[in-house]
C-alpha cells in the first residue's frame, strides 16, 4: 500500500520508478470516509506539522517529536485540531478524482510552527526560560482536509458521523483545482537512460548502469557527487553504508574557522593539534532521520572524532554494498549546524547566548557514506566507534 511517506512510486506495467511530485506547495491528504454521495461533501483544510522540534534555552538543549494539525479555514465550530486522527487513520490522497468542493485556506502556514513550538515549549518546560534558538529539521507540513456533510438538519463530521455546530448556510469552496495534481518523474538516469534505484522515502537515487547518483532539484534529476570513507577490505561486503552531509563552515561571530577552534570554543576535553589549525570546520550531520536525542548524539561524535575518519575516495557505487537512503535533505542538514555545536558544548551556557547572532557560512558541502559494522544489536562505526541501535535505526524511517 502506498504510503503518506513516499515519494519514488514504481509502475507495476513498465517496472519505472517515478518521483512523486507537487503540482505546487504541500502534499494533500484527505481522511477517509463512506458517504454515499461523495458530490455533497465540503473539504475543510487542516495544516499538518510532523517532525523534530529543537531548542537551545538557558536550561539547555532540549527536543521533541511533534505532531500536530491546526485548522486551517476559521470556520467557527469545527475542531481546532485532527487530534490523533491523522497518526491512526490511514489518508487518502487528493487528487482529480476526489469529488466534491475545498474550503480556502484562511491561515499562514507559519501559524502552525507556533503552535508546534508553543506545544514543544510547554512540553518541555521552556516558557519561564530564554530560548535562544528554534529548529525545525525533518519536518513536514501537508494539508489534511476534513470532509463534511450537509444534511438538512445540519453539517455533520464524515468521518465520525457526528454533528457540528459549524453552519452550514453559505459554505463556498471550490472544486479540485488543477495545479494540485501530483505529477510524476521517471526515475530514469539523465547520463544513460537506465532505471535508478532508491526506496519509496530516498531523496538520492542511485545508477548502477554508469555509477551515478542523483537527486530531486527544482527542474529535475540533479548529479550528486558522493564520496565514501576507505575501510578494511574483509568488512567492506558487509558494512551498512550510511550517509551524512559534511558541511565545511565559519562561524565568524563565534570565532569559529578551523577544527582547532571549534575545539576550543566548545571546551572539549583535549589537547588541540597544530594540524588542526589549518583543517576546516566541518559539521557532520546523519543524512537520514533518527530520534532526536540519537540525531544530536550520532551528528556530535562524528562531528568531534571526524580526525579518526580513514580516507575518502569517490563512491563507487557498484562496489559498495548496503547503501543506506538519504531521507534528510541538505537544507534541512544545514539548519541543524546551531543545535549541533550548542549540543556538542561542554561550555553550554556560555556558549548559547552567543547562538542569535552567529550565522553559518557555508564553505562547501558533500554526502558521504561512512562504513557501519554489525555488532549484533548495533551499527557500528568501527573508526570512531559511534554505535547505532538497529531498532533505532528502522524507526528512524517512520519520522
Amino acid at each position: 500500500m502506498l504510503s503518506a511517506a513516499d515519494r519514488l512510486l514504481t509502475c507495476p506495467y513498465c517496472k519505472v520508478k517515478n518521483f512523486l511530485l507537487t503540482g505546487g506547495g504541500p502534499f494533500r491528504y484527505s481522511l477517509p470516509n463512506r458517504a454515499k454521495d461523495q458530490a455533497r461533501l465540503v473539504y475543510a483544510p487542516y495544516l499538518r506539522f510532523k517532525g523534530n522540534i529543537f531548542s537551545v534555552a538557558a536550561s539547555g538543549v532540549s527536543h521533541r517529536i511533534v505532531d500536530t494539525t491546526q485548522d486551517g479555514c476559521g470556520l467557527p465550530g469545527l475542531p481546532a485540531s485532527l487530534g490523533l486522527r491523522p497518526q491512526a487513520m490511514s489518508l487518502v490522497r487528493i487528487s482529480s478524482e476526489t469529488k466534491g468542493r475545498f474550503l480556502p485556506l484562511a491561515i499562514e502556514a507559519k501559524k502552525v510552527f507556533e503552535k508546534a513550538t508553543k506545544l514543544h515549549n510547554l512540553i518541555e518546560g521552556n516558557n519561564d526560560s530564554i530560548v535562544y534558538h528554534h529548529a525545525f529539521i525533518g519536518e513536514t507540513i501537508s494539508f489534511i482536509y476534513l470532509p463534511l456533510l450537509i444534511r438538512e438538519d445540519g453539517l455533520f463530521d464524515a468521518v465520525l458521523g457526528q454533528p457540528l455546530t459549524a453552519s452550514s448556510q453559505a459554505l463556498g469552496g471550490v472544486p479540485f483545482q488543477s495545479h494540485w495534481q501530483m505529477k510524476f518523474l521517471a526515475a530514469l538516469c539523465p547520463r544513460c537512460g537506465g532505471n535508478l534505484d532508491g526506496e519509496g522515502d530516498c531523496l538520492v537515487t542511485t545508477c548502477t548502469n554508469c555509477d551515478t547518483a542523483w537527486q530531486i532539484a527544482a527542474h529535475g534529476l540533479e548529479r550528486m557527487l558522493c564520496r565514501t570513507i576507505l575501510s578494511n577490505k574483509d568488512e567492506a561486503e558487509a558494512a551498512l553504508h550510511l550517509p551524512f552531509w559534511k558541511i565545511a563552515v565559519r562561524l565568524s561571530t563565534l570565532d569559529i574557522r578551523t577544527f582547532a577552534d571549534f575545539i576550543e570554543r566548545t571546551n572539549q576535553p583535549m589537547v588541540v593539534r597544530p594540524e588542526w589549525r589549518n583543517q576546516a570546520m566541518q559539521f557532520w550531520i546523519p543524512a537520514f532521520k533518527l530520534r532526536p536525542e540519537i540525531f544530536l548524539r550520532t551528528g556530535k561524535q562524528i562531528t568531534v572524532s571526524q580526525r579518526q575518519l580513514g580516507t575518502e575516495r569517490d563512491l563507487k557505487i557498484k562496489a559498495v554494498a548496503n547503501l543506506y537512503p538519504v531521507t534528510l535533505p541538505l537544507n534541512e542538514a544545514r539548519q541543524a549546524i546551531k543545535v549541533m555545536l550548542a549540543f556538542s558544548a561542554a561550555n553550554g551556557p556560555a556558549l548559547y547566548s552567543k547562538l542569535p547572532s552567529a550565522e553559518p557560512e557555508t564553505i562547501a558541502t558533500s554526502l558521504v557514506y561512512l562504513p557501519f559494522q554489525d555488532q549484533h544489536h548495533d551499527w557500528v562505526q568501527s573508526q570512531t566507534g559511534v554505535a547505532i541501535n538497529k531498532s533505532i535505526l528502522h524507526f528512524g524511517r517512520t519520522l
